[in-house]
């Protein structure tokens, strides 16, 4: 029996079957916007703008394999004032202006106060989300699509490296370009992951939303710059 013509056709198969995985990942590939145009739409997203939001936050420590769960509201308009209202498991609030910092515990009658472009200056605490123009002026950035998810991924590297950060990924949502996920490392390997969930921009937030009045007797301490 000739079995050319056999071998022949699975040969073919097999071209064909590896044309067509290449031509898929082509595809794939192709179909990612170029990141200059992605930065652009989120750039237009988020300049000028302000918004109301849930969040949830996990928190890893790698070092003790200790991970924290929290979850609030956040408020930001832009430039540089944001609102974040945990909720658990603790109440706390973190709030910024732009120059001044606070962070107040109710349950301790605590708060602590700094000032917030020295805290922020890292890209720590999504402090861009107020500010878009920090990503490109604090960071490099590379384009990749999120495995597993519909989601533009852009992983961004501080240009001033420090311990606080080494990464950023920003996780974008394709025609929205909203920003739907924020995971932060640093050189321990510790990571934060907040997922901005259901963001209203449709909204008017007061300046005066941003600003913190210290309750009497509370104790304050300063942030460490």
């Amino acid at each position: 029996m000739n079995r050319f013509p056999k071998t022949l056709a699975m040969i073919l198969l097999w071209v064909s079957v590896i044309a067509h995985l290449e031509l898929v990942q082509a595809v794939a590939s192709d179909s990612l916007p170029p990141l200059d145009y992605i930065l652009k739409e989120v750039e237009k997203r988020y300049t000028g703008s302000q918004f109301a939001a849930e969040f949830l936050q996990e928190s890893t420590i790698k070092a003790m394999q200790i991970t924290d769960f929290a979850n609030g509201r956040l408020y930001v308009r832009y430039p540089g004032m944001m609102r974040w209202e945990y909720e658990k498991p603790e109440r706390q609030v973190i709030i910024t202006d732009g120059k001044k910092l606070w962070i107040y515990r109710p349950q301790d009658n605590l708060v602590m106060a700094g000032n917030a472009p020295v805290f922020f200056r890292d890209g720590k605490g999504a402090s861009f989300l107020s500010d878009i123009s920090l990503v490109r002026k604090k960071f490099k950035i590379e384009l990749a699509q999120a495995e597993g998810e519909y989601l533009y991924e852009l992983k961004m590297t501080p240009i001033e490296r420090t311990l606080n950060v080494s990464e950023i990924r920003l996780y974008v949502t394709p025609r929205s370009y909203n920003i739907a996920r924020i995971v932060t490392l640093n050189d321990y390997g510790d990571d934060t992951r907040i997922d901005i969930v259901s963001p209203q921009f449709a909204v008017h937030l007061e300046p005066s939303l941003f600003s913190f009045d210290i309750p009497p007797g509370a104790d304050v301490q300063k942030i460490d710059e």
